[in-house]
């Protein structure tokens, strides 16, 4: 590397630290972007539904028929065991050894309507008997049809596929609301940043400002254009904008250090933001709000799942508080041979009927006692479930008229901002060519400094509550659109 880059790389290093060489510009959009991709909580949501989309994936393949290979290739036995002795009539102990192995090969399929399962299998056994009389046997069931289920009892398979479907719904919209929470918060650091970065320059101007009245203070005063009190208090205004400086200083770098965590990004970053322009103008209507809200938000999907589940509960307990009872059948052939071609030749039929029951005599109304806790659960659950609705609504229906005229407020601010900045560039030149006093001098910078700030503050309650919005309703109020569409056609999900 020649000596002159060299001087260059170093002079820039000097001129240009590395908190400034390390300075992003950041838009809000941007922000949000960063936010969704890279937070702690945008990991954290991924995660949660990365872990439902299994959970429902596995739900679905359980639907689908299963094949299944039982096996156990090889089982030896050399033991003392007890027999019956024919000729004596006693039980004597004999040495014994066996080796045994056996599979089975089956096709299961669960069947939703009836909560029976379905299945086809077939079997192969082997055993071999060793010591003063060696043989060996091979057993089959060259094909089995069987079905089973329980008789007036409790189907899970038609709870699940009401339950399963819904409590996936609910994992996606959870998601979605999710990154909408990411957008909100965004908002909010990013809107606390840029209050604290423009509270941040214009004290910064403010004692440059103080400083140049106070030296023009100084010569007026020599020819007596002003008082000493009037001189006196431009010096206090200089030492109030120097200290103000240092404040504003501070509540820059705590809003700073919060921004970059939140973001996840490195703690050296520093940002500068840039305000977004005036909003679009949207007019969300309060009842189509509603209607979304009732559609897409993870909460009302929630609480049909809760009251899913307490029926599915009654109903549990119900059919569980009498009898239980259940059904096997099955249909096939079998066959026993010395050799395994045997074992296949000629199989016999073998047919299976089951019927098991079981009946409660006396459980001192143990049953009966679930059961109708089980209803007052029920019971329970649905008013709990309106009242949790009728809140969320009642929040829909104020943040979405506290959006409408959040616009309003804007394009008010805005014009206090463009007056207040003007008021006091006059009030300012008046006052260098002595035709304004300090008084209004000082009442003109207020005023600007608080018109800065309630234009921000408005900019901040728009955004915060048009994210809240889509929220609340998981609707994209741009594109017209729910925003489980778009995840879809991210995801490329038909």
């Amino acid at each position: 590397m020649s000596n002159l880059k060299l001087i260059t790389l170093l002079a820039l290093g000097f001129l240009f630290p590395a908190t400034l060489r390390s300075q992003v510009v950041l838009s809000l959009n941007r922000t949000i972007e960063i936010a969704n991709d890279s937070s702690l909580q945008a990991f954290t949501a991924k995660n949660l539904y990365q872990s439902s989309y299994w959970g429902f994936r596995s739900y679905k393949a359980a639907r689908l028929p299963s094949l299944n290979l039982i096996m156990t290739p090889i089982q030896y036995y050399r033991d003392i065991t007890r027999r019956y002795d024919s000729e004596t009539n006693l039980d004597v102990y004999r040495e014994q050894q066996s080796l045994y192995s056996s599979g089975n090969l089956s096709v299961r399929q669960n069947f939703d309507l009836t909560g029976g399962t379905f299945y086809i299998d077939s079997e192969l056994g082997y055993i071999r008997n060793f010591g003063e009389r060696v043989y060996s046997q091979y057993t089959t069931v060259p094909v089995r049809i069987g079905y089973s289920q329980d008789l007036f009892g409790f189907n899970s398979f038609k709870w699940q596929r009401k339950i399963e479907p819904l409590k996936y719904e609910k994992a996606k919209q959870q998601y979605l609301y999710d990154r909408e929470n990411i957008s909100e918060l965004s908002s909010l650091y990013f809107f606390d940043l840029a209050m604290a970065q423009a509270g941040y320059d214009m004290a910064r101007d403010n004692v440059a400002s103080s400083d140049t009245l106070y030296r023009i203070g100084q010569e007026r005063q020599k020819i007596a254009a002003i008082s000493q009190a009037d001189l006196l208090t431009l010096k206090l205004d200089a030492v109030n904008a120097q200290n103000s400086l240092k404040n504003a200083e501070i509540d820059l770098k705590r809003a700073m250090f919060g921004f970059v965590s939140f973001l996840n990004m490195d703690q050296s970053t520093q940002v500068r933001l840039e305000l977004p322009d005036r909003p679009k103008g949207i007019e969300v209507n309060a009842d189509k709000a509603l209607v979304y809200t009732q559609n897409n938000n993870p909460d009302f999907i929630g609480y049909k799942q809760t009251i899913l589940e307490a029926e599915q509960e009654v109903d549990r307990t119900k059919k569980t508080a009498n009898f239980e009872a259940s059904f096997s059948a099955s249909v096939g052939f079998n066959q026993v041979a010395n050799d395994f071609s045997g074992a296949y030749q000629n199989p016999l039929q073998q047919d299976v009927v089951s019927i098991n029951l079981r009946i409660p005599l006396v459980d001192w109304g143990v049953r009966k006692g679930k059961a109708n806790m089980a209803k007052n659960n029920l019971n329970v659950t649905k008013l709990s479930v309106r009242q949790k609705e009728l809140n969320l609504e009642q929040d829909v229906i104020m943040t979405v008229n506290d959006f409408n005229v959040q616009q309003d407020m804007i394009r008010s601010a805005e014009e206090a901002l463009e007056l207040a900045n003007m008021a006091y560039n006059n009030t300012k030149e008046r006052f260098i060519i002595g035709k304004a006093d300090i008084n209004s001098l000082t009442l003109s910078l207020n005023r600007q400094k608080e018109a800065q700030r309630n234009y921000i503050s408005s900019l901040k309650n728009y955004w915060m509550s048009y994210y809240k919005i889509r929220k609340l309703t998981l609707f994209d109020f741009e594109k017209n659109e729910p925003l489980s569409v778009v995840f879809d056609r991210e995801m490329n999900i038909e």
